[in-house]
């Protein structure tokens, strides 16, 4: 059997044009079809969304799994963000696992789909495993770190073993990712093949002047980019600017994003007196990023391990920084070390260390020699194994492979 229809499923999707929404499960569907694959995305309907519709490529079926204005489980953060946020969005996990299996069983027997892209391991891989139960359509799951890490309880931990034992083969994002998978479940059909990044979308000559004019930048440019919870440890980064302000006054740190955390973060920068030194930019796009990237001077994302166990499982985000010629500053955890070779790529801090990140962010600032290594390097770097392009062949190669 050769593969043609391929049916991906996932929770996190642009919902509309222009949404804030990460792109890349969209973005590799995209070059899937451009390989000559049919590809129909199942995805967790939102308000405002439609239900049908083609997006580039792609044809999009978006389920409904409660009433319209309760379908808070899925976007703006995830879900479990999403279930600590909303009281009743953790009673809606079964009904969106039974909807989804529905919409997938009808769509596999309708559409004659050869092979699914389960997006996250629960749920969509353990829905993709309960419809080739019940139809034999092979399945490859890519693991994004969110779904694998928190597998703690042996409930959860079943939900995921069912989904990769079951599997054609499993993708993940970074080597902490492979090996967080291995402890679920120890299968030998597991292999790291990562998000990608446009190198055309993000590029140094899209730097703008008119963003540092509109938000008074006279110095040096300090951005964040993400969802702002507690795994991605923007509080250590707020913290460490009373340090960096000693020694470049004139710095200001731009925080994009949204999220639970975001009171509590411009609580601490107004105890910490950094008034117009820090800016909450609020969501931007994932178009209008492209012109902040290289506007920025250094690029910082000082995620941690959670309490539960959650870490960043590779981080794009850095991708689209590098892409953009702006330096990058990490913690050592999670998959950030595939991206970040210590003093070669970017610079490594210890995670919840603000006074180490203080020192890595002053030294990128203001060692220009540094600076243009850390640059090249990363370009290089990126150019050899994290293009979507690359990424896209090797998956079209996976789907190949099915028989």
């Amino acid at each position: 059997m050769e593969v043609k229809k391929i049916l991906v499923t996932g929770t996190t999707f642009p919902r509309w044009k222009n949404d804030t929404e990460p792109s890349f499960v969209y973005e590799l569907s995209g070059l899937l079809a451009k390989r000559g694959f049919e590809v129909i995305a199942l995805l967790p309907h939102h308000k405002g969304a439609a239900k049908r519709e083609i997006m580039g490529r792609v044809k999009i079926i978006r389920f409904p799994y409660f009433f319209t204005r309760f379908e808070k489980l899925c976007y703006e953060g995830g879900m479990i963000p999403n279930m600590k946020k909303h009281w009743y969005a953790r009673f809606l996990m079964p009904l969106l696992v039974m909807s989804e299996i529905i919409y997938a069983f009808r769509i596999a027997k309708k559409e004659k789909i050869d092979a699914i892209h389960a997006h996250w391991i629960v749920p969509q891989g353990f829905v993709a495993a309960v419809i080739r139960k019940f139809t034999g359509i092979p399945y490859i799951v890519t693991a994004h770190a969110g779904d694998v890490f928190p597998l703690k309880n042996r409930f959860l931990k079943w939900f995921g073993k069912t989904a990769l034992r079951n599997c054609f083969y499993c993708t993940v994002n970074s080597n902490a990712t492979k090996q967080a998978v291995v402890e679920v479940a120890n299968i030998p059909n597991v292999d790291v093949i990562p998000m990608g990044v446009d190198l055309k979308a993000f590029s140094p000559s899209k730097k703008s002047s008119s963003i540092r004019k509109r938000l008074g930048i006279n110095g040096p440019f300090i951005l964040t980019v993400g969802r702002m919870a507690e795994k991605k440890g923007f509080k250590y980064l707020i913290a460490a600017m009373p340090k960096i302000l000693k020694r470049l006054p004139k710095a200001k740190l731009v925080l994009i994003g949204d999220g639970p955390d975001k009171e509590m973060l411009e609580r601490l920068a107004n105890e910490l007196n950094l008034g117009s030194n820090v800016v909450f930019a609020g969501k931007v796009t994932h178009k209008e990023l492209e012109r902040w990237y290289p506007t920025a001077d250094v690029f910082v994302l000082p995620s941690i391990v959670t309490s539960e166990g959650d870490t960043e499982g590779l981080g794009v985000v850095f991708l689209e920084a590098i892409a953009s010629g702006t330096p990058i500053i990490g913690s050592n955890v999670g998959g950030i070390p595939d991206i970040i070779k210590h003093n070669k790529t970017g610079l490594l801090a210890p995670q919840k260390d603000t006074d180490a990140l203080a020192d890595a962010i002053i030294k990128v600032l203001t060692d220009s020699t540094l600076n243009r290594k850390l640059r090249k390097n990363a370009i290089d770097f990126v150019k050899e194994r994290f293009t979507w392009d690359l990424v896209a062949d090797r998956f079209a190669g996976l789907f190949r492979r099915i028989r």
